[in-house]
């Protein structure tokens, strides 16, 4: 596989991420409204909004993207990074594009002085969490949640 270049999305990215978050919806079976992923894509364009997300390029063609938000923390002066999107397409994975876009999310936060980069994963997410072992600390703590209609 050629180089990989993690590059920040720009407005005429839209055509290239959407196939992206489209499959990375079919993979977790998720189907989210037009509307939220167009309202998205407008926090991510949006320079005081704390959503970001960032596209890996090989050879001119999206092969995977990546979100994340920084938040306040009650545990911290400084923020944190929720990285809540990473997706590698189905014939690029294994090749260091997961890895590329992690780490392009660590040096973001670095860069920002957050103290902390966290996500969750599914439990059946195996092959993801093979990487998540190498880098990252898995987290003792079990997820609860609440949903409202």
């Amino acid at each position: 596989m050629q180089s990989v270049e993690i590059k920040a999305i720009e407005k005429n990215d839209f055509d290239i991420w959407l196939p992206l978050w489209k499959a990375y919806q079919r993979f977790y079976e998720v189907d989210i409204p037009e509307s939220v992923t167009l309202e998205t894509w407008g926090r991510f364009l949006d320079p005081v909004e704390p959503m970001h997300a960032a596209l890996a390029m090989v050879d001119e063609q999206a092969l995977g993207l990546v979100h994340s938000i920084y938040h306040r923390s009650t545990w911290t002066a400084g923020d944190y990074c929720y990285l809540q999107d990473l997706f590698v397409t189905h014939d690029a994975r294994g090749s260091g594009i997961g890895r590329a876009l992690i780490e392009h999310v660590y040096a973001d936060a670095k860069r920002r002085g957050v103290r902390r980069v966290h996500w969750l994963t599914h439990e059946t997410n195996h092959t993801a969490m093979r990487l998540y072992d190498r880098v990252g600390d898995r987290s003792p703590f079990i997820q609860y949640r609440k949903l409202f209609a």
